[in-house]
């Protein structure tokens, strides 16, 4: 019987892993999210051992079911952390890159936004969901992109991971 490289689950069979000759045993599951069919939740935590397997295809194919899960913000710090050998990242970006590069974000004042940058809060901040107010003036280093939506990145304030418009943020210098 052979099991999913990526979760364990019996019953499963190879897959061809394009663009590429890269193939993978995966189960069902594992193989329609890689399609794109993905639904966050607990069930892919196996990924953060999947990723650092050895083989190579286990790796990319770990790594892209990582990067569809944007809103996951364990699956977001995973990625930071996550070295490939520079072949393997290549072709684990293969096809990956067109859908996220038509999405640009930009600060109040039009200026382009990118991962990892720092941005300041121009205006006081109801956080939903707790009684904190992230303030005017803040400063909020190393924001994360929402990858699927123009108007939003993420960033820590006091502690804490939020969502932030951009219109309510500027970029400094």
């Amino acid at each position: 019987m052979t099991t999913c490289v990526l979760c364990a689950a019996p019953d499963a069979s190879p897959v061809q892993l394009s663009p590429g000759d890269d193939v993978a045993v995966l189960c069902a599951t594992c193989a329609v999210a890689l399609t794109g069919d993905i639904t966050p939740g607990p069930r892919w935590r196996c990924l953060g051992d999947a990723v650092w397997a050895p083989e190579p295809a286990t790796q990319i194919a770990a790594f892209r079911l990582l990067k569809a899960l944007p809103g996951e913000t364990w699956a977001v710090d995973l990625l930071e952390t996550v070295y490939l050998d520079p072949e393997v990242q290549a072709r684990a970006d293969a096809g990956q890159g067109e859908a996220l590069a038509e999405v640009t974000h930009r600060d109040s004042n039009g200026a382009l936004l990118a991962a990892g940058d720092t941005v300041v809060l121009i205006k006081d901040l109801p956080v939903k969901g707790s009684s904190m107010v992230a303030k005017r003036g803040t400063a909020v280093r190393g924001i994360r992109l929402v990858h699927d939506n123009a108007d939003q990145i993420e960033g820590k304030v006091n502690g804490q991971t939020i969502v932030i418009l951009c219109q309510f943020v500027k970029k400094s210098a």
